[in-house]
This record gives C-alpha cells, sequence and structure tokens, in this order.
C-alpha cells in the first residue's frame, strides 16, 4: 500500500510548476498612470453582476473599484464594517434598520444617488423575484426560470435569499433616508449591509437596458472606477470616474486580463507585459522576488478551502464514508507541500473575526489525521471499493489541481477509490447529469458572525442545498435561530451544533486550510495588497 507524508506530498507538486524568467519592460509613467492585472478568471457567469457572481474572482474586480454599498467593507483593514454609501444608521427596533444617504453621490451616468435607486437594489425586480421573505424553505433556481430577456437568471432569486432571507423590503422616508424592514429579528442587519451583494445599483440604467444580460455587462454604479470594455472570457477594462464622491481616482485605467495558467501570469509579469499577477502559488514566490524590480505581496484571508459531499451518491450517503473520508486528510502535510507553510489550519469553518462578537467556539478543531480510524469506518460502512467521482477544475484555486492528486492519495491509502474528473468550469462541476461525489469549494466570512458562512452556503438556500448535494432537517432548524434569534448565548449554542453536525456527524464539508492570496507586481507601484481577494485602486492606497 502506497505511504504518503509530508516528504511525499512535497514530491507529488515537484514538477508541476516552473517559470521561464523573459526580459522586462519599463513601466510607463505618467500623469495618471493605467496598469494591467493578470487573473486566472475574471468572472464565472460572464456578467459583472454582484449578485450572478458570488465568486472569489468576482472580488477581485467588483470590490472596492466598480461596486459600492450604503456601508462598505474595510478592505484595507479589519475587513469590519465603514461607512459607504450612507453616512450613518441606527436601529429602529430589531427588525428596522434606518440609515442617511450620503447626500451629492453620483452614479456612472452622472444620477445623483437617492432613496429610490436602494429601493429598487433590494427589490423584487432586481434581486428576489417572487420569492418571499421566509427563512428554512430552500429555493431552487428550476423554480425561477425567466421567461423575458428583461428577467433575472434563475438562481439569482434564491442567492439574494442567502443573504436576505427576511427581508420584506425597502422604504423611501425621503430623498436621503432609507428603512430596511424585516418580518423576524436580525442582530445581524447591519453586517448584512456590507456583505457581497447589497451593493447599489442605478434604477434608470436597469429601466433602460433591453435585456439583463446588456444591464449586466456595464452596471451603472456609483464606484471610483466604470466599466469602459468587458470581453467575457477575455478582459475587463475600468477607466476613470472622475466625479467619484470619494475624491478624484488615482488611475486612469484598470485592466484585468484572464490568464489562467500561473506560468504564464509570471512570465507576463517578468517580461512587463503585466503589473501584476495574481493568485501566485507559494514556490513562485522566490522566482518572482528574485527578479530586479518585482515584489511579492500576500497574506492569509477570510476565506477557508474546502471539499464538499454529495450525499445523493450512494456511497456517501452512508455519514461514516464521509467521516472517514475526513479522517484520512493530512492537512498539515498540504499545508507545507503546496503553501510552504504560509497558511494555517483553522478551526473547523471558523475565522478569527467572530471572536469580535464573542460567536468562536473554543476548543473546537477540524477532524484530527487518523488513517486507522479512517479505515475502521470504511469498515462499519461495509465499504468495499466502489468509485467515488471527485470533479476538479484545473487550479480554479492555487494549487488546486496538486492538493486534489494528493488528496486521492491520502483517500486511497486508507482504503478509499477516489477518481477525479477534471472538468472546464463550475457549470460541468455541478451538472446534474451522472454521478456526483466530491468537489472542491471555499468558504468566506463576509461579515464578523458565523451566520456567513455557515448558513449562506450550507444552510436552507446556501449553494450546498440549493445543489440538492447535502441537507440536513437540524441544521436547517439551526439556521432559523441563528438568522432570527437577539439571544446570543442561544446563538452560539446553534452555531456549535452546526459544527458538530456538519463536520462531525453527518459531514457536508471538509476544511482543508485557510486560504492565502499572493500577488506579484513591480516594486516600483506603491499599492499594498489587501488581506482579501479584493485589490483597492482608490487614492488612499496608491502614490506616486
Amino acid at each position: 500500500m502506497l505511504s504518503i507524508n509530508r516528504r511525499g506530498a512535497l514530491g507529488l507538486i515537484g514538477a508541476a510548476t516552473g517559470s521561464l524568467i523573459l526580459p522586462r519592460m519599463t513601466f510607463a509613467q505618467g500623469k495618471r498612470p493605467s496598469v494591467t492585472i493578470a487573473v486566472q478568471k475574471i468572472t464565472n457567469n460572464n456578467t459583472l453582476c454582484v449578485w450572478n457572481e458570488q465568486s472569489n474572482v468576482g472580488e477581485r474586480v467588483f470590490f472596492p473599484n466598480l461596486w459600492e454599498g450604503l456601508i462598505n467593507r474595510d478592505w484595507m483593514g479589519n475587513q469590519g464594517p465603514v461607512a459607504g454609501l450612507a453616512t450613518e444608521w441606527k436601529r429602529i427596533d430589531d427588525k428596522t434598520l434606518e440609515l442617511k444617504l450620503r447626500q451629492g453621490v453620483k452614479f456612472h451616468n452622472g444620477d445623483e444617488l437617492t432613496a429610490e435607486d436602494v429601493v429598487f437594489s433590494f427589490s423584487k425586480e432586481r434581486v428576489f423575484g417572487e420569492t418571499e421573505p421566509k427563512g428554512g424553505k430552500t429555493i431552487f433556481a428550476d423554480d425561477h426560470k425567466p421567461t423575458t430577456a428583461k428577467e433575472l437568471p434563475a438562481s439569482v432569486p434564491g442567492i439574494g435569499r442567502r443573504l436576505w432571507p427576511a427581508l420584506a423590503g425597502v422604504e423611501a422616508v425621503d430623498k436621503y433616508t432609507v428603512r430596511f424592514h424585516n418580518t423576524t429579528p436580525d442582530v445581524t442587519l447591519e453586517g448584512r449591509l456590507y456583505a457581497y451583494g447589497s451593493q447599489i445599483a442605478n434604477r434608470r440604467a436597469w429601466d433602460e437596458a433591453a435585456s439583463y444580460t446588456e444591464w449586466a455587462r456595464k452596471p451603472i454604479t456609483t464606484g471610483p472606477y466604470m466599466v469602459a470594455e468587458y470581453k467575457p472570457d477575455v478582459s475587463l477594462t475600468l477607466v476613470a470616474f472622475d466625479e467619484y464622491w470619494g475624491g478624484r481616482p488615482p488611475l486612469e485605467e484598470i485592466r484585468f486580463v484572464e490568464v489562467p495558467e500561473v506560468a504564464s501570469r509570471v512570465n507576463g509579469l517578468l517580461s512587463g507585459e503585466y503589473d501584476f499577477a495574481c493568485d501566485l502559488p507559494p514556490d513562485q514566490i522566490a522566482s518572482v522576488q528574485s527578479a530586479s524590480g518585482f515584489e511579492v505581496q500576500g497574506s492569509t484571508i477570510l476565506n477557508h478551502r474546502i471539499s464538499v459531499f454529495n450525499t445523493q451518491n450512494p456511497v456517501l450517503a452512508d455519514p461514516l464514508v464521509r467521516r472517514a473520508m475526513t479522517h484520512a486528510i493530512d492537512r498539515q502535510a498540504i499545508v507545507e507541500a503546496l503553501w510552504g507553510g504560509q497558511t494555517v489550519i483553522p478551526a473547523g469553518l471558523q475565522f478569527d473575526i467572530f471572536k469580535t462578537t464573542d460567536m468562536f467556539i473554543d476548543g473546537w478543531q477540524v477532524p484530527e489525521y487518523n488513517p486507522q480510524l479512517a479505515q475502521d469506518l470504511l469498515k462499519q460502512a461495509n465499504y468495499k471499493g466502489d468509485a467515488i467521482p471527485f470533479r476538479l477544475l484545473n487550479n480554479y484555486y492555487t494549487n488546486q489541481t496538486a492538493n486534489g492528486q494528493i488528496m486521492i492519495e491520502m483517500w486511497k491509502q486508507v482504503g478509499l477509490n477516489v477518481e477525479i474528473q477534471m472538468k472546464e468550469n463550475w457549470a460541468q462541476i455541478h451538472d446534474p447529469e451522472g454521478v456526483k461525489g466530491v468537489r472542491d469549494w471555499s468558504a468566506s466570512a463576509n461579515i464578523n458572525d458565523p451566520v456567513t458562512p455557515m448558513v449562506t452556503q450550507f444552510g436552507p438556500n446556501g449553494e450546498m442545498q440549493q445543489k440538492k448535494d447535502w441537507t440536513n432537517a437540524e441544521m436547517n432548524e439551526l439556521s432559523v435561530v441563528l438568522e432570527t434569534s437577539t439571544d446570543r448565548a442561544l446563538r452560539k449554542k446553534a452555531y456549535a451544533r452546526m459544527l458538530e453536525i456538519c463536520e462531525r456527524e453527518d459531514p457536508a464539508y471538509q476544511v482543508l486550510h485557510q486560504n492565502a492570496v499572493f500577488t506579484g507586481m513591480k516594486s516600483s507601484l506603491k499599492w499594498k495588497a489587501a488581506p482579501a481577494f479584493a485589490m483597492d485602486f482608490r487614492s488612499n492606497n496608491w502614490t506616486m
């Protein structure tokens, strides 16, 4: 039987990477420069809509340069809330939040931001379709297929209810005052306003667009940069919006270019073709830093790499098999082999930011690496070696392919027969045709409360249940507690139980490690990386 250890794991990827260093060009200086950024992917669904593109790659191109919310995320700081398009807010009661809009804010089409735009941005037409504000009920895309070109994509209403399960509507109190009305108490209303999706769109631009796709490929927003040209699967060009309320943007143009291969991103950076190269694996850091005039910035972020299970698979329907899979993975070996120790293994699906609201469950850990226990569980399950498919993308996530190969060998070591099926895109990953098994994913903390990602990804309207990968009745009941209770102790107890269900008793996922982002760049650029996928090109993060 093949034995794999940390040294062996390192060997599995020894020949997987490499780059050719080419002569570099001089960065052109000017009064207001432009930059070119090589990314692995621009968006997954070929739109620029924050509700239709709930992804890591979307965060990079959307925030904070294009889309803005009433409350913004402190991208360069602690990732908490800061004033955005609203200057102040207050609670009316447990179900109602009132906000004062920043006056004089302009959209890219010259319109002034008013309460009407906010009401529209959280309307049935823009987000929720015909769904109702009732938490605990799964909303399936098949029930909301568009019948006209202007209607929302089938998945958007359900995605909207992930973040706003009980929002009844938004009231325009006056031109610059809005009230959010919830059908249930919710201690996280303020947090939901700076989470991914709650950004504000221009009402008139939506009305004038001939179709959803036309609007979604050139949305009119309030950010410091606006869309000049979007070529799906090729490039996205943003240009300065000089009437931006936060001051004149420091760059003339930001151009994101889709470059799927790591080596090509590195080569393009070193040759001068690109000013930034994103999502560098740690084994490429030295080659970039050793080249004169280049550096690498990065850190861990509020995102965990995970793999998830499909329980419609007859083998994985048995939780003993899924439990065995979680105990067969040596996470530390993966961290050392693929990440050079530059990330950590978190305490399950938890983030340190939860400590600020006293919602962190002390003492909780990921399932221990215990091959003997994994073998015992497989014996109890009467597992006969049936193949389990592993649908895998080619490095959508940093080191994804190598990580998948390592896990295959670890599973093989305990007797699990897991087979990689390479896929080209997320549509193929989620294709209901054929037999599903295991797939890669990641989970982000959008706010400082475990409602994201525990409920938003694994609750009744999380992608796992909307895609019919996994469901658990007790988990869904506890999701409602986390969403509606104002009793912190009760919410914390519910969250602790959710961790037990999803990571021990009826595994929905397994946490692998905290994610880390590394960006190669020209040292001459006075820019700092955020502790996030987002890339901030506002004036406070760029000096000449």
